[in-house]
């Protein structure tokens, strides 16, 4: 039976093991320059303290083939879903030769294990060979990356550590309950990746911010947590807009955050740049002082701001929760796939001919 499974699977394990020594091959020849040029911009702006500076410069250089590789990952489990799953007991059903193999001594449950086991381990190891590689390559930027892409945001979470094996498979047990149900590969297919996309929308949106109870604080403003601040039009104060970052936790996940006044309210509304009352026509928050660069007066500003009560109020999940949140719904996912593999077995001795 495994050697009939092999079969039937040789060809697309050769051409998924093809793909990943592709990427593979081009990760390791681009991967220790992208260290060499991090390490030694590390050691010259060390020296001068323009290390923020330099960290922005490093990851804009670099960000499109960051979110390549990333999406790459991303995409894989789904892909597995698609073209391992969906198909591996439908085409035997649409063909017949199902009831051959049936015929030959080897029970339903003893045939569904096999495939479910062999081809379903070879889908969790390319996944995870997949996040090794891309984890490995991208650390210098995961380092320095801009709010909005760090290892605790949605986009990159999922394609770091050990939750790209738990999606893989979940979307190729996935795939194989729609084909046993359905019973045609093209429907199956479209059905798994509709069904797919939607458990990992779900997960960021839902599911993900409440694993853990997140924190909530508030902080002073700073150039870690101030994205834009200047004069709006004609206006006569200044307009501040915050950055999706938490002084003193770097990478932490911002749920949501919010200038407030010195009475405690809104400034602004949500999303908005919050109007900052403070004079524009002289003090530390002159025209010529309202820009985010050093050196200009955006410290002396800033601090003004600070002494007159206004606040970031934020919501988040600390940096520190990575690998707890990895574990958590690497766990889900599991336990999701062992319900769905429960089903395939139910339904393969008791509704399937």
């Amino acid at each position: 039976m495994i050697w009939l499974t092999w079969r039937q699977f040789r060809v697309a394990a050769a051409t998924a093991a093809a793909a990943l020594v592709v990427l593979a091959a081009a990760l390791a020849l681009t991967g220790p320059g992208l260290a060499s040029g991090y390490s030694a911009g590390i050691t010259a702006c060390a020296r001068d303290g323009g290390c923020p500076r330099f960290f922005d410069r490093f990851f804009d250089d670099h960000q499109l083939p960051f979110l390549a590789v990333t999406l790459v990952v991303l995409i894989l489990p789904a892909l597995l879903g698609l073209f391992w799953g969906a198909p591996l007991v439908t085409r035997e059903l649409e063909a017949g030769t199902h009831l051959l193999v049936w015929n030959q001594s080897i029970t339903r449950t003893r045939w569904l294990a096999v495939k479910l086991t062999f081809t379903g381990l070879a889908a969790v190891a390319a996944a995870g060979l997949c996040s090794l590689v891309a984890t490995w390559w991208s650390a210098p930027l995961d380092r320095s990356a801009a709010p909005g892409f760090g290892l605790m945001d949605p986009l990159v979470f999922g394609a770091r550590g050990i939750v790209p094996m738990a999606y893989a498979a979940f979307a190729f047990v996935l795939g194989v309950t729609v084909g046993m149900l359905v019973r045609r590969t093209v429907p199956a297919m479209a059905v798994t990746l509709v069904l797919f996309a939607a458990v990992q929308i779900v997960m960021p949106l839902a599911v993900r911010p409440h694993l853990l109870p997140p924190v909530g604080a508030s902080f002073a403003l700073g150039p870690e947590n101030v994205d834009s601040f200047g004069k709006a039009g004609d206006q006569e104060f200044p307009h501040l807009t915050l950055e999706s970052a938490i002084p003193g936790d770097t990478g932490a996940w911002v749920l949501s955050s919010r200038l407030t006044d010195p009475s405690g309210r809104v400034a602004g509304g949500e999303g908005l740049p919050a109007t900052v009352r403070v004079s524009t026509t002289s003090g530390p928050c002159g025209p010529s002082q309202q820009s985010r660069e050093p050196g200009k007066g955006f410290e002396s500003c800033i601090a003004e701001i600070n002494r007159l009560g206004y606040r970031q109020e934020a919501v988040y999940q600390p940096f520190e929760r990575f690998w707890p949140f990895q574990w958590i719904e690497t766990g889900i996912y599991a336990l999701l796939t062992a319900g769905l593999a429960g089903l395939c077995f139910r339904w393969i001795r008791r509704r399937l001919s």
